[in-house]
């Protein structure tokens, strides 16, 4: 009975140790990323959030990746609404290297952009994990009018 319960144990904490450390996946495998990855052109993809029209989506709404590929997403918003790109599974899934809008460099863990009427955005990253993932303006009666995507991201 004794070495059940050590086995239990051992088992139940190993457990946990491995959960807490998911979430460091992404940036465990980022801080592996080839050096000379970052110094290569990012594939440039241009996403319009909303249109002059002022209709509720994306164009495009069907985005695909490749993971451990370099990215520059262009988000921009012609419409006098404001957006958003929201795709918190896809961006707990790559590597962000920066978002600049305006004057502005962010780097770090992005889950979220809002674009105001005729802002633009660029967004540098690197997919790490493939998958499926939904994409969609959070705004109320937004996603609800269409306003949805689907992000691909596979491999090689």
């Amino acid at each position: 009975m004794k070495k059940f319960l050590v086995k239990a144990f051992i088992f139940q904490l190993s457990l946990i140790l491995s959960l807490s450390f998911i979430d460091f996946i992404p940036s465990a495998i980022a801080a592996n990323l080839p050096s000379d990855l970052l110094k290569q052109p990012a594939t440039e993809i241009t996403v319009n959030l909303g249109n002059s029209a002022n209709e509720l989506k994306f164009e495009p709404n069907h985005l695909e990746f490749i993971a451990g590929k370099r990215y520059l997403l262009q988000l921009k918003n012609p419409s006098q609404l404001k957006h958003y790109f929201t795709a918190k599974d896809f961006a707990d899934g790559i590597w962000t290297q920066k978002v600049e809008a305006g004057k502005v460099e962010i780097k770090g863990a992005i889950h979220e952009l809002e674009l105001k009427p005729g802002a633009e955005a660029e967004w540098v990253f690197v997919p790490l994990k493939t998958g499926k993932y939904s994409l969609r303006c959070t705004i109320p009666g937004h996603t609800e009018a269409g306003m949805t995507g689907e992000i691909i991201v596979g491999n090689l």
